[in-house]
């Protein structure tokens, strides 16, 4: 048997064959990892709640099955948290609010439900920023969620718990909501791997909104194959969400060998490279100089468009939640953080004219991008241009100047949303003593290709092996 710390520490894609030939029982791996995640909840705060009993109950079903012969594939057996705005029926599933701090669903979500069928176990839900409005995770009502590389700085939101769980070994997967780079922006300050794919690729059904047009559900994991295997899982069309979508899902793992040999690495000078900590730039370029000595090649792409993206992403974005929020928010104001107060007062400034100026705006950034597209296989950019805040900052230092973080924190990662188009955040060396995220954008449901480059980037082992010195094991 291996030794607990150890395995926990381990990937899905190294220790799902070792649950395949039953070196290693789901029962006390999941055992191992509440453990792990209990004794460390104090200092990084990652978990709203904690589901042993179910978990436990899971994890014997799944060890039977497998005893039996009647393996289901990689994530069989295996322990998952997920952020607390995806439904688990009859578990409270609290959006990290006041509101719903009481609330249980009666259904499960699509993507609950296909995991449930693939035998994962689901140990508890994971903090976020309230009602994922927000980029920090720093919750009024369940607290900040900490950053295990430094425990002063945020872990970023608004799936943040995700993150430093998955950073932490606290979980060994986990699904996170992206909607202006949720998912990417925790996966790029915590050192994880984080994919926001095509949008209607995988059914936002039970999943708590946070803006209609921009939301999406996606893999948070340690590996790019572990989100490989997590997307084949839960991808598919699905006839309760309306923005789902009929296309077929690639046979992923197949495509995801490295070779990068002819890929055409497109660049945008004028956006994705402007305004970026210096240390995060070094730290890009360089990987994309890596991948070019592996036989890629790059080309500077234009994108004219972008230059007005900033503001159709933060119309939607304050639009859609506004309206969403609307009842609460004139009958149960103090129930929100000051922040989402502030935010929700902002959504109901832009007028109908803002907002369909911002959709006309989208519709120009599709068309950009699609050009852009024709030319280069991927678009390569740092997923954040700013370094890690510190818990309760509205500003950050950029190259020695104080920038608002909201503004600049989903610079990178909101064309992303408001386009739908696929992007991956994988990390790519260090600034200073925190990870650095690199994101590879990809054309429309053509997920195979960015995680074929992330796993080129991963095999450079850029973290050197290092964990952060925060947690206990």
């Amino acid at each position: 048997m291996i030794l607990t710390k150890e395995l926990i520490q381990k990937s899905v894609e190294e220790v799902a064959p070792l649950i395949k030939d039953k070196s290693v029982s789901p029962v006390e791996l999941t055992e191992a990892v509440l453990d792990h995640a209990e004794a460390n909840q104090d200092s990084i705060n990652a978990y709203t709640n904690f589901t042993r009993g179910n978990a436990l109950k899971a994890a014997k079903k799944a060890e039977s099955e497998i005893i039996s012969g009647k393996y289901r594939g990689m994530y069989h057996g295996i322990p998952m948290a997920l952020k607390d705005n995806i439904y688990i029926k009859n578990e409270v599933t609290t959006m990290s609010s006041k509101i719903h701090s009481d609330f249980v669903p009666n259904h499960d979500a699509t993507v609950v439900e296909k995991l449930r069928e693939a035998g994962a176990i689901f140990t508890g839900k994971l903090n976020m920023h309230e009602y994922a409005w927000g980029a920090t995770n720093n919750s009024p009502h369940f607290g900040p969620c900490h950053n295990p590389w430094n425990l002063e700085k945020i872990s970023g939101g608004s799936s943040g718990g995700s993150g430093a769980a998955l950073t932490s070994d606290m979980t060994m997967a986990s699904l996170g909501t992206d909607t202006g780079g949720s998912v990417r922006i925790p996966a790029a300050l915590c050192g994880i791997v984080g994919l926001k794919q095509t949008y209607g690729r995988v059914s936002n059904y039970g999943s708590f909104p946070l803006a209609w047009t921009l939301d999406h559900i996606g893999p948070m994991t340690k590996s790019v194959k572990d989100a490989v295997a997590l997307l084949k899982i839960i991808a598919g069309y699905d006839k309760r969400d309306i923005t789902s979508v009929q296309y077929p899902v690639d046979d992923y793992m197949s495509y995801v060998t490295g070779d990068v040999k002819d890929l055409v690495i497109g660049v945008n000078e004028d956006y994705f490279f402007k305004q970026v900590d210096h240390g995060i730039e070094k730290a890009v370029r360089k990987t994309i100089k890596a991948l070019e000595n592996q036989g890629a090649k790059v080309a500077e792409v234009k994108i004219p468009s972008l230059k007005y993206s900033e503001w159709a992403v933060m119309t939607t974005i304050i639009s859609e939640p506004a309206a969403i929020h609307k009842d609460n928010h004139l009958n149960r104001p103090n129930d929100f953080g000051e922040d989402l107060q502030f935010l929700f007062d902002l959504g109901e400034l832009p007028s109908a004219v803002d907002y369909i100026q911002a959709q006309q705006i989208r519709r120009h950034l599709k068309q950009d991008f699609m050009k852009a597209f024709e030319e280069v296989d991927v678009l390569i950019s740092p997923t954040l241009p700013i370094s890690t805040p510190e818990i309760g900052e509205d500003t950050v230092n950029l190259n020695g100047e104080e920038v608002d973080l909201l503004d600049h924190i989903i610079r990178f990662t909101g064309p992303g949303n408001i386009t739908g188009l696929p992007a991956l955040s994988v990390p790519c060396g260090f600034n200073g003593n925190m990870p650095v995220g690199m994101q590879i954008m990809g054309k429309a449901f053509d997920e195979k290709t960015i995680l074929n480059v992330g796993y080129a980037v991963e095999k450079m082992n850029l973290l050197n092996g290092r964990k952060p010195s925060n947690v206990q094991y």
